[in-house]
């Protein structure tokens, strides 16, 4: 029988890195469902996988919260074929919290200005582009699991092309807003804003942002590590 080396397990899970990572994973999630409420309360269009989720809670008649659990239980389904090594901590916390984040944040800002003028819809709709591609950014970087949605261009990403996981995410994201419109879902100009700038932001976030941090914390580590074995 296999013994646990609690020594490896400390270096590995105790360690700024990690923590950073986990932060990173939880935050992105709740932070990305909490996003899909400014595109809500915009009403410009929401998001290309909200767009096609909505769509799909038409019709079923159901909120968009009470769908989005089941149906990435059948993109789950999929992920676990072509996809199961990125199947993490950010996958089981987007399955069953982003849905009902969305619909927190919502029924929020609703309450807060019920009827928003156009320069406030215009606001919430930028600041839902911002959010959401941080959000995707934090999580994904964080290599801890991704959501079943976002595996498909991780994946293609990852075939031997020079096309880059930008291009793919735009692809995915305009297929979603086709299945999404033709089943009743609302497009708007927030929902092709996302669409073809979501998937740069996000590579910028990674290149700029979190990719810098966790080599800084992984060098941080290893001082310390030194420092404890001195």
């Amino acid at each position: 029988m296999k013994k646990w080396d609690v020594s490896s397990l400390c270096h590995k899970y105790l360690t700024y890195e990690y923590a950073c990572r986990l932060c990173m994973t939880v935050g992105g999630v709740l932070l990305s469902g909490f996003a899909v409420g400014f595109f809500q309360i915009a009403n410009f269009g929401t998001d290309p996988f909200t767009v096609f989720a909505t769509g799909v809670a038409n019709v079923f008649g159901v909120s968009y919260g009470t769908l989005y659990p089941y149906l990435n239980l059948v993109l789950l389904a999929a992920m676990c074929i072509y996809g199961r090594r990125y199947i993490g901590i950010a996958t089981v916390i987007n399955l069953v919290g982003i849905g009902f984040m969305a619909d927190f944040s919502l029924g929020l800002w609703k309450a807060l200005t019920p009827e928003p003028g156009l320069a406030e819809r215009i606001l919430y709709m930028l600041i839902g582009l911002f959010l959401v591609s941080l959000a995707c950014s934090m999580y994904m970087t964080s290599d801890l699991g991704v959501s079943t949605y976002d595996v498909m261009a991780i994946s293609l990403s990852k075939l031997p092309t020079r096309i880059q996981f930008r291009a793919w995410r735009i692809g995915t994201d305009c297929i979603c807003v086709l299945t999404g419109f033709l089943l009743g879902a609302t497009v708007g100009v927030g929902t092709v804003l996302t669409a073809f700038c979501m998937g740069p932001v996000i590579q910028f976030f990674n290149q700029k942002l979190w990719d810098p941090l966790l080599m800084r914390l992984q060098s941080a580590d290893i001082r310390r590590q030194k420092r404890r074995a001195a």
